[in-house]
């Protein structure tokens, strides 16, 4: 290859493109090509019922409004959008000749496979049953056995399973497959290939077809609830029309009310281009760990080649001395190994000289451990082995779910029925199931919050909707794509929250809405449409602000669309009621940032992203790279990394997770713009109490019901509880000196002691390296200690 070998970046869907182009090239020269052609995009939103307000209400037991009756005590089950939304969804395939859906995440794509499959079936059979009518009893009769069967399976499944699952009734995938990351790369080529050649209608996706893939004449693409960015619903959309000069048409279905707003904004941008404005990563320390140790394994470098080169990059133009020494010196070894062992040096750093060099291993680390893709400890799916003992792939599940399993049940995967034959330490070994009733799979994962660019739009939309009369309303609502019935919830839903609360959030308006809960204690909704990216953070000031001020511990949730907080009844020192109000949730900017960091790094955010930094500067290296790392042991391994690394201010994966929550995962610039907006009254405050939740708060309050339903699924060591401290001495009067004695065994303490030591035949060094770090961990030793030890006289 040509040195320097020249890069070529494509893409419709970036902006700003000079960031971009920086990224691309560093400091080489560049080229920037944009030619005017626009592409032609018709974007709909489709709502399937005249009120989605309906949905919200339970209907009385009993009456002929249930859709399905509920338990013995007579509760009846909350009626739901979803089968309006699959009807019309096989509708829109029919009427096309190829059509791909879209869903936010891998169990919602199952989901709607299997249900799209499922009505194609029912309407087969329906069809069948009146061309046979003398055949209807012994059709009943079937129908009858086929109950009982899917009764006797599903009574297999653990309940807690369901529960979170839900159940395919197996039907064959005549109109529909599903395409997602959690599938092997021969069933999703599979799939991409019947769908191209015309013998598949429907491929149910996720992002996993948004970006890079030619799917040929795709003529309909459908988004099922709104995208994550404009720029991604604009990929999506864009798989359609692929001819030049053809239109792409999309069809958005919102979920619920709320939602109802972000897809008409997110339409309206899409058809406009109006996409994001994007940012790449400034110094991401963690990275650099892992390029400097694969750098210097293969041949040595000097310090100042490897820093011309490292800052060549665009990510590190402006990386500072300090930065890269204090990468370097983790990767020498500075922090104590014998407190974590992966803390040990894995290159080697003559301070005399400047020469860095690899350790015995860095090479092989870097080759097994590298890469920047979060380990989610999945289980990988196969099917017995052949003769020649290896079978084939045919996707990986969650942890949890896994665990939740047992063998004999059957599953969804890939839009077959797979009935599970085995489960190992690292997969789950199945065998095919056609037409046998099976639950759905469910990953974990985590959502991409609004930017507040598009936030803001959001809010302009809401204030212009609200503030025109009903004609011009409806024109602008059409103008956005909206049909009929989603252009009257539209209105309806902007109505219902005007009546309630006299006022609309908005770019221009937080609305604080206090009421209380159905146990007495208060909640305080701040109605903030800029994303979750800035409530994310405004949350977390809000609960350190009132516990110091107010000293109550408040519950906090945020979204896209606003914070929820819930707060004991109490009173304060004065035996006054503590009633929450909007001075509470405004923040000094100048305090923004000191606030959310001190907060931050006591969360479940920060230890996650911490495990995801360590294990990118191979300081949680794969001990196999063929065998799965189980989620929940590199949560502990990471906890363990994390005791150590607090003791130092600069440990630099620590400033590194810290960097990444405050500049990647939120937006502090855009909440300190946002206080200092709200404090030169470019945004208003508006405070009010209502005796229910309004309809905006209602659609925030069932994202807070399920984080706190949900709440002990967060894993302990994320979670990051209070460690439990003991006072020794206590102890050794409760049990007596005696019995601490006996807790001591003089065999095992000797063991302890070799080892420490390095007396241990398997602590011996056995290289120059390793004998460095012997008297790196021992101190100054004679040539004879040092022998016992294993060190050669020539090393020394």
């Amino acid at each position: 290859v040509r040195r320097p070998a020249q890069r070529i970046g494509l893409s419709a869907t970036v902006r700003p493109l000079d960031e971009v182009a920086s990224f691309l090239a560093g400091t080489r020269p560049l080229e920037i090509v944009q030619p005017p052609i626009a592409k032609t995009i018709e974007v709909t939103v489709e709502v399937p019922v005249p009120d989605l307000a309906a949905l919200d209400e339970r209907p009385a037991p009993g009456s002929s409004d249930e859709e399905v009756i509920g338990s013995a005590a007579g509760t009846a089950k909350r009626p739901s959008i979803w089968p309006a939304v699959e009807r019309r969804l096989l509708e829109l395939v029919r009427e096309h000749r190829s059509t791909i859906v879209f869903a936010n995440s891998r169990r919602l794509a199952e989901r709607l496979t299997a249900r799209l499959n499922e009505l194609a079936a029912e309407e087969a059979a329906e069809a069948e049953e009146a061309a046979e009518a003398e055949e209807a009893e012994e059709a009943a009769e079937a129908e009858e056995a086929a109950e009982a069967a899917q009764a006797k399976q599903l009574d297999a499944f653990p309940a807690e399973a369901v529960g979170q699952s839900g159940i395919g009734a197996g039907a064959p995938p005549t109109v529909a497959k599903a395409h997602h990351g959690s599938m092997s790369r021969e069933q999703r080529t599979l799939v991409e290939e019947e769908l191209k050649g015309g013998l598949l209608p429907c491929v149910v996706a996720t992002s996993s077809l948004e970006l890079g893939i030619d799917m040929g004449a795709v003529d309909l693409v459908v988004q099922v609830e709104a995208p994550p960015s404009v720029a991604s619903g604009l990929q999506r959309i864009g798989r359609g029309g692929h001819q030049v000069g053809a239109i792409s048409k999309g069809v958005v279905f919102p979920k619920y009310r709320g939602d109802l707003v972000s897809c008409a904004v997110v339409a309206e941008r899409m058809v406009a281009g109006r996409i994001e404005s994007m940012r790449y990563p400034r110094n991401p320390l963690d990275v650099l760990a892992q390029q400097i140790v694969a750098m210097v394994a293969l041949e040595p470098w000097s310090y100042e080649d490897l820093a011309r080169v490292v800052r060549r990059a665009a990510p590190f133009a402006a990386l500072p001395d300090s930065a890269l020494n204090s990468v370097l010196d983790m990767l020498a070894g500075r922090y104590p190994s014998e407190e974590f062992g992966e803390l040990r040096a894995r290159i080697t750093w003559d301070r005399v000289t400047d020469q860095l060099a690899g350790r015995p291993g860095a090479q092989r680390l870097a080759v097994t451990s590298g890469g920047t893709i979060p380990d989610r400890g999945l289980f990988m799916v196969m099917t017995p082995g052949g003769a020649d003992g290896a079978g084939s792939r045919v996707g990986e599940l969650d942890e949890e779910m896994v665990y939740e399993s047992r063998v004999g049940d059957t599953f969804l995967l890939g839009t077959s029925s797979w009935r599970i034959e085995d489960i190992t330490h690292d997969r789950v070994i199945v065998t095919p199931a056609p037409g046998v009733p099976a639950r759905m799979p469910f990953w974990k994962g985590e959502s991409i919050g609004r930017p507040l660019e598009l936030g803001r739009a959001l809010g302009a939309f809401v204030r212009e909707m609200s503030a025109m009369a009903d004609e011009p309303a409806r024109e602008r609502a059409t103008a956005a794509g909206l049909d009929t019935w989603a252009t009257d919830n539209l209105l309806a839903y902007l109505h219902e929250q005007r009546d309630a609360t006299r006022h609309v959030p908005s770019d221009r308006t937080i609305l604080v809405e206090r009421f209380r809960d159905e146990l007495g204690d208060w909640r305080l909704v701040v109605h903030s449409p800029f994303g979750s990216q800035v409530n994310g953070p405004w949350a977390l000031a809000i609960a350190a602000r009132m516990r110091e001020r107010r000293g109550v511990e408040v519950h906090a949730a945020s979204a896209d669309d606003g914070i929820v907080l819930r707060l004991p009844d109490a009173v304060d020192d004065n035996g006054a009621e503590v009633v929450p109000t909007a001075e509470d949730v405004l923040l000094d900017p100048a305090e923004v940032e000191q606030i959310v960091v001190a907060e931050l790094g006591g969360s479940s955010l920060f230890a996650s992203r911490f495990r995801e930094c360590a294990a990118r500067a191979l300081l949680l290296p794969r001990r196999d790279p063929k065998r799965r790392s189980p989620l929940w042991q590199q949560r502990q391994r990471s906890a363990q990394l994390l005791a150590v690394a607090g003791r130092y201010e600069q440990f630099p994966i620590t400033l590194e997770a810290m960097r990444e929550c405050v500049q990647d995962v939120y937006d502090l610039p855009g909440l300190r713009e946002l206080m200092a907006d709200v404090g030169s009254r470019k945004v208003r405050v508006v405070e009010v109490a209502t005796p229910s939740p309004s309809p905006f708060a209602r659609s925030l309050l069932f994202g807070y019901l399920g984080m706190f339903l949900y709440e002990m699924d967060a894993p302990l060591a994320e979670r990051r509880a209070a460690a439990l401290s003991l006072d020794s001495t206590l102890l050794a009067e409760l049990l007596g000196s005696e019995a601490i004695r006996e807790l001591l065994d003089p065999e095992v303490l000797a063991e302890v002691e070799a080892s420490l030591q390095r007396l241990a035949p398997d602590r011996h060094a056995r290289n120059a390296e390793d004998a460095a770090d012997l008297l790196r961990f021992l101190g100054d030793l004679t040539t004879a200690e040092a022998t016992a030890r294993g060190a050669r006289e020539e090393w020394l």
